[in-house]
């Protein structure tokens, strides 16, 4: 079994990664854990003009792990094999696309993001990945 958990850096996304450990006794074999944070893109319009892709990139990077890290901390301290993705674009549907590519067989997701205008995009991110995705998405409280 495959399990993707998007990672925004949250509470909610770390209530998800814990129910994973949690549960991975549960399972008759051992799941493949794929994190998968996604950094919006910033480099639209005038941006490129002032800021060159390789900072960007750099910038993109440094927040995806940053993101990532408690995750990657919780699931080395379980002893749990994992692999971590940054990707860029728009949530919800870089999360359905990479679950798609990877073949996932479940999305577990928080259930709430990061609080303020994030809450606001992050339900509806939650409402988008489970409209769009061709596998079931466990949302986590």
């Amino acid at each position: 079994m495959k399990i993707l958990v998007p990672v925004d850096g949250s509470a909610g996304a770390e209530r998800a990664v814990d129910h994973v450990i949690a549960t991975v006794s549960l399972l008759k074999e051992t799941p493949q854990i794929f994190l998968l944070n996604v950094q919006w893109n910033i480099a639209s319009g005038n941006v490129k003009l002032f800021i060159n892709q390789e900072t960007i990139n750099d910038y993109y990077r440094e927040q995806g792990l940053a993101a990532l890290a408690q995750a990657r901390k919780k699931l080395d301290a379980a002893g749990l094999a994992y692999s971590y993705h940054v990707s860029i674009g728009t949530p919800a549907e870089a999360i359905v696309q990479y679950a798609r590519e990877q073949q996932i067989d479940q999305i577990t997701m928080g259930a709430r993001g990061q609080g303020g205008l994030s809450t606001l995009l992050l339900g509806s991110v939650i409402s988008k990945v489970a409209h769009l995705a061709a596998v079931p998405v466990l949302l986590v409280k």
